[in-house]
């Protein structure tokens, strides 16, 4: 079973918070079905691990909450934490690397947030890599617009130009990986 971290589950939590205020929170909350929302709606511990699923289920509902079922507005949602999160205490860590440096890094991070996900990273040539993930299932689908905002919001802020990231085989394929592709300048 796939697993993630629950700092990024508290993270969500309180981007929806101050995004909409708690109401929104506890909207979404209500409306989960009963095995996710008895998990949520007790503490989240930030160094416990949690079912993908059940975070994947309430990405989900939050996006058709919040965003009309948006989905870009995952990726520009990962895109505002990543900025927070490297313009703050972080941000040694973009300024003094190379975009390869930046990708070799995020894929560590992913490492840690995500149990039972297996990451590869493929510098293929200059200025462009591929990520090969092995481990998520059709249902987590939504996760990959999240994963694309973190990659391109860390590379911009590293200084990056020209910035492209799209699945070429997305986590809802009929493959047993998924891969994403990033180029820049």
């Amino acid at each position: 079973m796939v697993q993630i971290k629950g700092s990024a589950i508290q993270e969500t939590f309180d981007q929806i918070k101050n995004r909409s205020g708690e109401e929104s929170l506890q909207k979404i909350l209500g409306l989960l079905d009963e095995e996710t929302r008895k998990v949520f709606k007790g503490k989240v511990y930030s160094s416990a691990w949690y079912p993908l699923d059940f975070f994947t289920r309430f990405v989900e509902l939050e996006n058709r909450v919040l965003d009309d079922g948006n989905e870009e507005m995952v990726t520009r949602l990962s895109e505002a934490v990543v900025e927070r999160q490297l313009r703050g205490i972080y941000k040694a860590f973009v300024k003094l690397g190379s975009p390869e440096y930046v990708i070799k890094r995020i894929a560590a991070v992913h490492k840690a947030y995500f149990q039972g996900v297996g990451i590869e990273v493929r510098l293929s040539e200059k200025d462009k890599a591929l990520i090969r993930y092995k481990g998520f299932e059709r249902q987590h689908r939504i996760i990959g617009f999240a994963i694309i905002g973190f990659f391109k919001k860390a590379l911009e802020i590293s200084g990056a130009k020209d910035v492209t990231v799209y699945f070429t085989a997305p986590i809802d394929s009929d493959k047993e990986y998924c891969e994403l592709s990033i180029a820049w300048i």
